[in-house]
């Protein structure tokens, strides 16, 4: 876990959890909570006070939020708030100059963890619209340490009544593609086993990839496959990094023991419950395509575009006979001008796979 921070600065800098322990060396913790924010320092500041218990349960434990040049005041309101609670021992804050997306956010808390001289046994990324449910943290820490085969684990997210949402996958596929925007239910019966849904397990359950709003990943994953592809902006990064690691012979659980509310789409604005649909933005596009062409590769990245917009025509006559409320407004249009059919990726190839 190594680079630099040349496109961040820190507001405050990354302190040892335990205020007895001295300024940070070469030293080891259990834990680094990674939390990326964009306009919603509100949101943050309650995550952070969800986990206090949490956090001083593990010996260690860090929690870094990346702050992405938000420009509405949230870096300096977490600043406060950490100040204020006496939350310096064990959180800090970065500063981005820019809004640097998901997965280099995260990688830059990483990097400035191990820049102050420290390694953590496990990473948790967690999403800034969340708030922790007791043990949340330790219950992946425990099932991780009493199996050391296991790359990354997540937990279960729910809603503030605790009802429980989808938060566990299989990859996306060809086929798991053409049966979303089919839509049709004979056809999804046929395929069951290669769509990405699986339901909600209610036992700890191996699956392709967990949501990255809970997601821990032991260190040795970084080793072997490095930090998140930043590349991606936002959407994609967490389910190629997963894919990265089961290719490199770590696998992924989930455990639904382990649970937080999720207030979900209030960190990016896409996914939110509230109102009618809004339109995708540009890089959910940008990140599905270099997805499919990374992992798969062009030709398979190229027939697996022309199906779906042959399944979104049907669709589209179906929806002639049986208007449909709820549809994301411009997809068709979008699917096609940012498909692997119509736009080529300069400098983007095909990952080489090993055996």
């Amino acid at each position: 876990m190594t680079g630099s921070t040349k496109n961040a600065r820190t507001r405050s800098s990354v302190v040892s959890s335990d205020p007895e322990s001295g300024p940070p060396g070469n030293s080891a913790s259990r834990l680094l909570v990674s939390i990326v924010n964009y306009r919603t320092g509100d949101l943050v500041v309650d995550c952070l006070r969800s986990m206090v218990d949490e956090v001083r349960s593990i010996p260690g434990c860090s929690v870094i939020v990346v702050d992405n040049c938000s420009g509405d005041g949230s870096g300096e309101k977490i600043a406060q708030a950490i100040d204020d609670n006496g939350w310096a021992g064990w959180a800090s804050l970065i500063c981005a100059t820019e809004n640097l997306g998901f997965a280099k956010g995260n990688n830059e808390a990483i990097r400035a963890f191990t820049a102050s001289g420290r390694n953590s046994d496990y990473v948790l990324f967690l999403n800034p619209d969340t708030q922790i449910r007791p043990r949340a943290f330790r219950i992946l820490m425990d099932f991780l340490d009493a199996h050391p085969e296991i790359g990354i684990a997540g937990g279960r997210s729910e809603d503030p009544d605790c009802t429980p949402q989808l938060c566990c996958f299989r990859f996306p596929s060809l086929v798991s593609e053409v049966s979303l925007y089919l839509g049709l239910g004979i056809f999804d019966r046929l395929v069951e086993k290669k769509l990405t849904r699986m339901g909600i397990p209610e036992e700890p359950t191996e699956v392709g990839w967990v949501a990255g709003a809970l997601m821990m990943v032991r260190r040795e994953v970084f080793r072997d496959i490095g930090l998140m592809d930043e590349g991606y902006f936002l959407y994609y990064e967490e389910t190629d990094f997963m894919l990265r690691a089961r290719r490199a012979g770590w696998s992924c659980w989930h455990v639904p023991e382990s649970r937080i509310v999720h207030l979900v789409g209030q960190s990016s604005g896409v996914t939110r419950r509230d109102g009618a649909p809004r339109r995708l933005p540009r890089y959910w596009f940008e990140s599905r395509r270099r997805y499919f062409v990374l992992n798969h590769g062009r030709a398979y990245a190229a027939l697996t575009d022309a199906l779906v917009i042959l399944a979104l025509g049907v669709q589209g006559l179906r929806r002639i006979i049986q208007p449909e409320r709820g549809r994301t407004p411009g997809f068709t249009r979008d699917f096609l001008d940012h498909s692997v059919l119509l736009k080529r990726s300069k400098g983007l190839s095909p990952r080489k796979i090993s055996a």
